[in-house]
């Protein structure tokens, strides 16, 4: 009953038959099932892709009282703020464990790029264009590398005001009361989510061009 109400299973819903549930109902009685299983590892490859807003919501508080270890990919800042304890970075071809959860390892990428570290592993990456193009692979000139830099920048601040406005936004929805502000609040996290989609895929190909993911 435990991850029934974590899942947003309460009352009389808790009784219903499959048959009757929506499609996001029956993807968080899936998810129960994992929960539940009798496995102290859980895998997960972009957890939140095509699951609604208030299922990405229930995952992410069962998780939080999952006794296992979890491990996840995920572009969803919010649920890696949320959930992770340590994130482990794949960049420049390399993996690089960041102890700490999401806030500190937004403090020391911040500081790395104070530093200028970040700024000479792109260099390293940039200074080696040939030996990429002989590869079969795409290379970008001094302009094109400056400029899909500053287009990276500009991505990472438009999904982190997008990702506030959409953690208002959830907070305002599991507060209301009023069925149609609910539902109002719904479609505008719905939104919000399919912008922040299309900016962190367009954020991963710039940063594959750059060599930086």
């Amino acid at each position: 009953l435990n991850v029934a109400g974590a899942l947003l299973f309460r009352g009389g819903h808790v009784n219903k038959k499959i048959k009757v549930l929506s499609g996001g109902e029956r993807a968080r009685v899936c998810l129960a099932g994992l929960l539940l299983g009798d496995f102290n590892i859980l895998i997960l490859d972009e957890p939140g892709n095509h699951l609604d807003v208030e299922t990405v919501e229930a995952l992410a508080h069962a998780l939080l009282d999952y006794k296992g270890t979890v491990i996840f990919t995920s572009h969803d800042r919010h649920f890696v703020k949320r959930i992770a304890t340590t994130v482990v970075e794949v960049r420049d071809g390399r993996a690089r464990d960041y102890q700490g959860d999401y806030d500190a390892y937004l403090y020391y990428v911040n500081k790395e790029i104070e530093e200028g570290e970040r700024e000479r592993g792109a260099n390293r990456m940039a200074a080696a264009p040939e030996a990429k193009a002989g590869a079969g692979g795409k290379s970008l000139s001094g302009k094109d590398h400056h400029n899909a830099r500053k287009q990276l920048r500009n991505l990472e601040k438009a999904i982190a005001k997008l990702d506030s406005q959409k953690k208002e936004l959830n907070a305002e929805m599991l507060s209301t009361s009023d069925a149609d502000r609910a539902m109002e609040l719904h479609e505008q996290i719905a939104a919000i989510q399919e912008e922040l989609n299309e900016a962190e895929e367009k954020w991963v190909e710039l940063s594959e061009e750059l060599g930086e993911w």
